[in-house]
């Protein structure tokens, strides 16, 4: 099995890339195929005295930045480190994808380059998160600001058969992330969701609510990528600021100081329940091949579980799960 590796994505570079990737070799059985820049891919391998035959190098001239356009760099960059990794799958030199790199860029690229499964009209990104009963499946996170009720139904079906197939977890259950938890509430869209998802074979439970996000309410919650992706960032950034408070309050006294050792054991348990490194990266659901996709802050540890979960979901033929899934709505 080979897993293709934007070495160029992500805001650390190479570097932290690298050295992520060597680890899932030695610790997964799996190979790497790194895609970029390769005279500075060989030096950091290199620097890394990796010596082994688990990683291979495919070169490419460009890189698609953070701050670029996706669907124009997608189409003036045909040799980004992006289009040319998700090229290696499309032609079947390889078995998946991962970036931490520009979202949107591999969205477009996955989309035009893979194509579609069959009965799947948008991809959608979706996040795993902690919750109080375990974890939870939030969809969509950014790839479909203004998708159609028809769509939200597709994302429940192939986030179902996540549940199912990689989490094993049997008979998810599914809700909508609206105003209220009332049949009643929220927009047209909405309205017109909750209808199609009643139809459906899902576990539907109706509508939940923001404070229901890591609850645990809900294994799966649906939503559109504009309102999902800033849930997502207002999350982030209440963790973060929780955690500054917190170390601001405690070493602002004696007292404080002298019981953050004491804390310390707990403090490390909470930022590992909470770090989004341990799930290694978002799935995007929907193209004809297995993609996943990373924050572009991701460390070490994100890139190392990103080729663990890619790996798992070619072995359990996940996108063919997808597939029979929705025929059989």
């Amino acid at each position: 099995m080979k897993i293709v590796v934007d070495a160029m994505g992500g805001d650390h570079g190479p570097e932290v890339v690298i050295k992520g990737v060597i680890q899932a070799v030695n610790e997964y059985e799996t190979e790497v195929v790194l895609v970029g820049n390769e005279p500075e891919i060989a030096e950091q391998l290199k620097k890394n005295k990796y010596a082994g035959n688990k990683i291979h190098i495919h070169p490419s001239a460009e890189v698609i930045e953070m701050h670029e356009p996706a669907a124009t760099s997608v189409r003036r960059k045909r040799n980004s480190s992006i289009v040319v990794g998700l090229n290696l799958v499309k032609h079947q030199k390889a078995d998946a994808f991962f970036s931490a790199g520009n979202t949107g860029a591999v969205v477009c690229a996955a989309t035009l380059g893979l194509g579609l499964l069959p009965g799947i009209e948008r991809p959608g990104i979706a996040i795993i998160t902690p919750t109080l009963k375990g974890i939870s499946i939030i969809i969509d996170v950014g790839a479909n600001i203004d998708p159609k009720p028809s769509q939200l139904l597709q994302y429940g079906i192939m986030s179902d058969a996540y549940f199912r197939n990689i989490l094993n977890k049997p008979d998810p259950t599914v809700g909508i992330l609206n105003v209220g938890e009332e049949e009643s509430k929220g927009t047209e869209f909405i309205k017109e969701t909750y209808e199609l998802l009643e139809k459906s074979h899902l576990n539907f439970i109706g509508n939940v609510e923001g404070k229901d996000l890591f609850s645990g309410k809900s294994d799966i919650i649906l939503c559109d990528g504009f309102v999902g992706n800033v849930a997502l960032k207002v999350t982030e950034s209440v963790v973060e600021t929780m955690m500054t408070f917190l170390k601001r309050n405690l070493l602002s006294s004696m007292l404080g100081r002298i019981g953050i050792f004491f804390l310390i054991p707990s403090f490390k348990r909470l930022k590992k329940q909470l770090d989004y490194s341990e799930h290694g990266g978002a799935p995007l659901l929907g193209v004809n091949g297995v993609v996943i996709i990373g924050h572009g802050r991701s460390n070490v540890s994100a890139i190392k579980n990103a080729v663990r979960v890619a790996k798992e979901e070619v072995e359990r033929k996940f996108t063919e799960k997808i597939s029979e899934a929705i025929k059989s709505q």
